[in-house]
């Protein structure tokens, strides 16, 4: 199943290419569970709605998905986590450009530990990413996203995927500068999600997923998920260690290499076919 937000707060189902409203569940599950800080309901309500979402959107018209306004697919994720350094070839060309690396980082994913960005980062592949610092250096970072299905906490990676609720892409969007990774990379704009979120029963292997990112039309990164340093399993184990996770958490993976700076104007393209595509434009 895909599942996707779009204009005014509104849950629709990808079906066939098009998408099926089903707003009316998402009122119904919202309104079953309050809102809290670090949940959010329709991801956690999804094993008890997923029959019943499916149902209504064989029900609903099709409506054109070029024909709306697509936010990110989560909208209440209680946090944002993401995985530096975990491909080899982007620790190694960060290693060799300066430009990347700035000042002397750790290059070992377990030393530098998961960081975390702000919420409000959060933008969906409809929208435009701002540059918040233009006399800087700021680069994209195409990844594979994970959303995490369930509340859980020191979770073994050989029951891992037990708790992941599907997948998703995303742009970790980076400021280049001496500032604590989290501040670089929590600029408003800065978390692209999208186009939509796709159900863990659609990917069979996470750890085997190719995915590629273009720049103006030129493709800059070209990567599969088997390459990570540390896998979908071993990062859940990981960050379990750390936070106790909730439905609707995010972990972006880490970016491959072939990052690269990205200027007002620049068009952005992001593909995986287990997942879709989309294109989102850095603002004028």
């Amino acid at each position: 199943m895909k599942i996707c937000r779009f204009n005014d707060d509104r849950l629709g189902i990808i079906v066939d290419g098009t998408i099926r409203d089903v707003t009316a569940a998402q009122d119904e599950i919202r309104a079953a569970h309050p809102y809290v800080s670090y949940s959010d309901a329709i991801i956690a309500a999804l094993p008890e709605w997923r029959g019943k979402l499916e149902d209504m959107a064989t029900k609903a018209d099709p409506i054109a998905i070029d024909g709306v306004h697509l936010h990110s697919p989560i909208a209440r994720p209680g946090k944002l986590m993401a995985a530096p350094v975990n491909y080899k070839a982007h620790i190694d060309e960060a290693q060799a450009d300066p430009g990347i690396r700035h000042i002397e980082r750790t290059m070992k994913i377990r030393e530098a530990g998961i960081f975390l960005k702000s919420n409000t980062a959060l933008i969906g592949a409809s929208d435009t990413i701002p540059i918040r610092f233009p006399d800087r250096r700021n680069d994209h970072e195409f990844e594979f996203v994970i959303v995490i299905g369930k509340e859980c906490s020191n979770v073994s990676k050989e029951d891992a995927l037990d708790v992941i609720a599907g997948y998703t892409l995303g742009l970790d969007m980076t400021v280049r500068g001496p500032e604590d990774r989290s501040a670089r990379k929590s600029c408003d704009g800065y978390a692209v999600l999208g186009p939509w979120f796709v159900t863990a029963d659609e990917i069979a292997d996470p750890d085997d997923v190719a995915f590629h990112g273009s720049v103006n039309g030129v493709v800059k990164q070209d990567a599969n998920t088997k390459d990570q340093v540390l896998s979908v399993r071993e990062l859940i184990e990981y960050a379990s260690q750390y936070y106790t996770l909730y439905p609707g958490d995010i972990m972006y993976t880490g970016s491959p290499e072939g990052v690269s700076e990205v200027k007002a104007g620049d068009e952005l393209h992001f593909v995986c076919d287990q997942i879709g595509e989309f294109k989102i434009g850095i603002a004028k």
